[in-house]
């Protein structure tokens, strides 16, 4: 497809709202330092914080968070990286905040300034940027969530376009920048095998599950605020069914990869209350900053329907959640058995008929589950993975390629702000309208009535260490 980046202008600064923040610490500095390492990164790296801090705390932080995500394996790099950070303090809702950057800019002229920072603060520092003339020639990164809602991501959408034009704002979703994920764009239209199946004639149902082995790590106060609807299944989970379900573009472009996912989006059923199963694991409200009385989720499953020609009665089971079994991210695309049963076993009444798997998380693999005989006189067989393993050992990170492409104004792997609108319409009735959440033991896949609502479709196939089932 058409690259962007050769035809729009690079970014000469990158500006970090929220600098001294856990983003920055644990994801920004790293991919940073890992584009310094591949020099890619050449422009002035200015950081904006209410925390009153020094040049050299801001360096001493950067060096600190690049060791402790891995080793420090280029000391030029390192200092390439610290020479080009600077440091400007103060309050976003001060217009002198504003004023300090533009001078620490100087001749800088087409910045990329990236929000970094709590959500309810995007509209104070986009309007901030705007009143001082910053917006001009530059580019907005905006964090996730783009909203908490359908009617507030529209009013931020409103708010973006008023002083940014429409390409030069990168909403970020850095699920979208993972190796796996890309692969499954490429996978899908690069081969030829899997367009005749590829639709509710041979497909019954799908499944994606990202479970996360750990909690909320201290982020309760956070976590109140969001929940795992908002948090992963909104957009992460969301972008993956795009992928798998979009139509072919019509041209190498983009654009009109973007226009694709957003029909995919426009054509989802609305969710309603019978739709979602919450759950909430059983020491969440022990921790720091969660309400005793909390009903946020903590996991989440979905059944979605996407009504269109190719998926229509297709059910889609989306599936999210912290303090389970295994830390993983699957898709599992069930087929439909043989039409009829030649052998005694070509429909198994225990176990499921073939499939195709995509692991992607933390490892990246594909699989395609079918039958093969026994040896032996009589014709009987068992279920075998075809496993293709892709080991990435020199990929770049989400955060890396991400930032670089917003440098570039290369918007290939953002979201859009229809694929934005219509997915909260997709999610905007449950946000209140559920039922209390259930409580599930930590290491356990979630309450029982996930079960329940998948077993018509064969139940869950829950993700195991890595290699092929047998």
């Amino acid at each position: 497809m058409a690259n962007s980046r050769d035809r729009a202008e690079m970014s000469d600064a990158l500006v970090l709202f929220g600098v001294t923040g856990d983003l920055a610490q644990k994801m920004i500095f790293p991919a940073l330092y890992a584009m310094a390492k591949r020099g890619g990164l050449n422009v002035p790296v200015i950081g904006v914080a209410s925390s009153q801090w020094s040049q050299e705390q801001l360096r001493q932080r950067a060096a600190d968070s690049i060791q402790a995500s891995g080793k420090i394996d280029d000391r030029r790099a390192l200092e390439h990286l610290l020479s080009l950070l600077r440091y400007v303090a103060g309050d976003y809702n001060d217009a002198g905040t504003f004023d300090a950057l533009k001078q620490a800019l100087g001749e800088v002229r087409r910045p990329a300034h990236y929000l970094a920072i709590p959500p309810t603060l995007f509209a104070t520092v986009i309007k901030g940027l705007g009143a001082t003339g910053l917006a001009d020639q530059a580019r907005v990164i905006v964090e996730k969530p783009f909203g908490r809602d359908l009617a507030s991501a529209r009013e931020l959408n409103r708010i973006a376009r008023s002083v940014f034009p429409k390409e030069s704002i990168f909403r970020i979703d850095h699920f979208l920048g993972k190796e796996a994920i890309m692969n499954i764009l490429y996978f899908r239209f690069a081969n030829s095998f899997l367009e005749p199946i590829w639709n509710r004639n041979y497909i019954s149902s799908v499944q994606i599950t990202l479970s996360e082995h750990f909690g909320v790590e201290g982020r309760g106060a956070f976590y109140e605020t969001v929940g795992c609807l908002r948090d992963v299944i909104q957009n992460h989970l969301f972008q993956i069914v795009a992928l798998l379900a979009m139509e072919p573009s019509v041209y190498q472009g983009f654009g009109a990869v973007h226009g694709e996912q957003a029909k995919v989006f426009q054509a989802m059923r609305p969710l309603q209350a019978d739709d979602l199963v919450r759950g909430q694991y059983t020491s969440y409200r022990n921790e720091p900053g969660v309400d005793k009385n909390s009903d946020v989720e903590t996991f989440c499953v979905v059944r979605l329907f996407i009504d269109s020609w190719r998926w229509a009665g297709v059910p889609w089971y989306l599936r999210s959640g912290k303090c389970m079994a295994e830390t993983a991210t699957e898709v599992l695309v069930q087929l439909k058995p043989p039409p009829q049963r030649l052998f005694a076993d070509s429909m198994p009444a225990i176990g499921r008929a073939n499939y195709v798997r995509f692991r992607l998380d933390p490892s990246c693999a594909i699989a395609v589950a079918a039958r093969v005989k026994r040896a032996g006189k009589e014709f009987v067989g068992r279920q075998r993975e075809l496993y293709l393993f892709d080991e990435q050992l020199d990929e770049e990170s989400p955060y890396e390629r991400l930032l670089a492409d917003a440098m570039a104004g290369d918007d290939m792997l953002f979201s859009s702000e229809e694929a934005i609108d219509a997915a909260w319409t997709v999610v905007d009735p449950v946000l209140k309208a559920h039922r209390r959440v259930r409580s599930y033991l930590p290491g356990s896949w979630g309450p029982k009535a996930s079960d329940e609502l998948i077993a018509a479709d064969g139940g869950w196939l829950n993700p195991e260490r890595q290699g092929p089932r047998s």
